[in-house]
Order: structure tokens, then sequence, then C-alpha cells
């Protein structure tokens, strides 16, 4: 069988390149004789990475020919359908899932998160393209509303998980060495931050800075910067280090998906902004305090039992310190474990379903 998947790949984040991993695992045990090709920013990237096939995102001429040899066009995981982080990158997945249309290619949206799609336009283009698929997997209700809202309807839509629910823990010594190569001695409380730069998040970066302050004063904790996306994050993490008066760790390397979530395992709570931070620590049982920059923050912990701390407009030092001091002292293993297994077994179904439609 051949499959072609699109997606955010090859730049380097971790929570895309996780989602693509934990894909390619539950694909091929579902799928027999499976053989992926992948759309990639970086085709060099994600073939040593991932031992696939890759194409680059550019090359149109390739990607339709590759789409008209596949059984199956693949549009996610991930929040592709939407235009708050990008205005164009709507148009490119869905004229990808287009051309498959086109050339009679069967299509699933795989454990997409929908929207925000704004604009009278935008909304319309994506209604049209959208109900002539054959299937979609979204990850959290409000997605199933923002279809609703689209008014698609035609395919089979179910409600599923995020692939990255369906990864297994990794052991926490492969945490345990990175953070000694850094310098970072064993004993007392770890605190995770994983952060992104965002428009305006200036006033952000200052309440946090003074919120991690506040934490290392009162508990000797030890402040740890987790980069997801290689090497913006370790930036983003720089500036807030930068406004702090206590000493901080920004581990500035690029980690493979098996050493974040190991180093995500080994911290006693993860404050994030990144959402596949946060659904590390889930996986790892560590007790997580979300800041939202994007809807999906907000679904992903709602299904989990949890809320937001707030926006990174909204949020203050005091709030971040106050919840951090709850968490830090909060058992592992807190989230809702039945509630986390059900999101795992949900996240395993896509690949059953692909498998489905595909026979």
């Amino acid at each position: 069988m051949n499959i072609v998947i699109s997606g955010y790949y090859g730049s380097k984040n971790g929570g895309d390149e996780a989602m693509l991993a934990a894909m390619l695992q539950v694909l091929r045990e579902e799928i027999a004789d499976l053989r992926v090709s992948v759309i990639s920013i970086d085709p060099e990237y994600t073939r040593h990475r991932h031992g696939v096939d890759a194409l680059e995102r550019p090359d149109i001429c390739a990607i339709i020919k590759k789409i008209r040899a596949a059984d199956l066009l693949i549009s996610g995981g991930g929040s592709l359908l939407q235009n708050v982080t990008s205005g164009r990158s709507l148009y490119y997945y869905l004229a990808i899932i287009f051309f498959a249309l086109a050339f009679g290619c069967k299509v699933m949206l795989y454990a997409q998160g929908i929207g925000p799609i704004r604009g009278t336009f935008a909304r319309k283009l994506t209604e049209l393209i959208v109900n002539r698929v054959d299937l979609i997997t979204v990850r959290d209700r409000g997605s199933l509303a923002e279809l609703e809202r689209l008014n698609i309807t035609r395919p089979k839509i179910f409600l599923t998980a995020d692939p990255v629910l369906a990864m297994r823990p990794a052991p926490l010594d492969i945490g345990k060495k990175i953070l000694a190569r850094h310098s970072v001695a064993e004993g007392g409380k770890l605190v995770g931050v994983a952060i992104r730069h965002w428009a305006d998040s200036g006033n952000f970066q200052r309440e946090l800075a003074a919120a991690l302050d506040h934490l290392a004063e009162e508990t000797a904790a030890k402040i740890i910067f987790l980069p997801m996306k290689f090497p913006e994050d370790i930036r983003a993490a720089r500036d807030v280090a930068a406004l702090m008066t206590t000493p901080a760790a920004v581990l500035d390397e690029e980690f493979s998906t098996r050493e974040i979530l190991s180093l995500v395992g080994c911290m006693d709570v993860l404050i994030g902004v990144r959402l596949h931070a946060l659904i590390f620590a889930g996986l790892m049982g560590v007790p997580m305090l979300g800041i939202s920059y994007d809807p999906k923050i907000e679904r992903f912990l709602d299904s989990v039992g949890e809320k937001i701390s707030g926006t990174l407009s909204s949020v203050t030092a005091d709030k971040i310190f106050s919840e951090a001091m709850t968490k830090l002292y909060t058992p592992r293993n807190s989230t809702d474990g039945a509630l986390l297994k059900k999101l795992g077994d949900s996240a395993r179904l896509n690949a059953k379903l692909a498998a489905e439609l595909l026979t």
C-alpha cells in the first residue's frame, strides 16, 4: 500500500516529529506492506529521522506524481486547517487535498485539530474541498464543533485523539544522562519549561521570569528550559532566562522524540506553552500547567480534566507561581489515568480506520 502523508514535517519541531513517529508506528502495525512518502520542509532530515521516502514541499510536480500513484493521502496530524499561525498554509494543505481528489486518490484527515479559520472565502473553500474527502478523524471536541460550523457533514467523521497519545513512556535514564551533560545536579525539585515565541509576548516573558524566580527562591527548585522546536525555542528560553535573577538551565541542543519524552518525565512539574510538551507530561505522569496561545491547548487540557492557567496575554506571575507550587507537591500520575488510557486507545483508532479505508 502506498500512502502520502501531508503535514508540517521536517521543521525540527519536536511535537510534529513526535506525531509523525507515532503515526508511522501504528500505521505499520495495522497495514501490511506499507510504503510511505512524507511531504517535508527538509526531506533529508525526514528520511534520516523516520526512515521514509520524503518529498520537498515546494516541488508540486513531484508531489502530484507521487499522489497519482498512491492509495491514500493522509492530511495530518496537527492543526493544519487553520489560518491563525499562517495565512497561506491553509491554502497549501487544501491544495494537496484537492490534487488527491482530482486524481481519484482516497483522502483521510488524520487526527486533525480544526480551526480557527477566519474569513468568508477561506471558510467556504475549506467547506467545498473537505466535504469531498473520504474520512475525517479529529483530536478534540472543539474540532468537531468547528467542522459543524463549517458545514462539513458529508464524510464519515470520528472523534479520536492526538497521535502522540498512542506512544509508550520513555525510560528516565535517558533524560537523566542529558541533564548531567548539561551540569544539572541530581536532587531537589525540577521545574520544566517549554515555551515558544509569539506575537507581543514580551509581557508574558516578564511574568514567567518573575514566577520562575519566585519558585526557585521558595523551593530551591532548578528551572530547566526544554526546547520542543530547534533552534527557535532555545532563543525564546534565553530571552526569559535573561530576565531572571536566579540561574536556569537552557538545554541548547536538538533532541529526538524519545529524549524529549524522557526529559519531561524527569521533571516534577511541566509549565508548557507547547501542546506536545503538555501531552508528553500526560504520557509520563508529570503534573502539568498549561498556558494557552491557541484553542488546541484548552482542548487538550480539557480532555484530561485540566484547565489552562491563562493565556499569553492574561496570565500573571502570581497565577503561575501559585499553581506551580500546588503542582510541585502533587503526586505524579495525578492526571486521570483512565482518561489518558482512553485517549491512547482513541489515538490508535486513527490507524485502524485508515486501514479499513484502504480495504
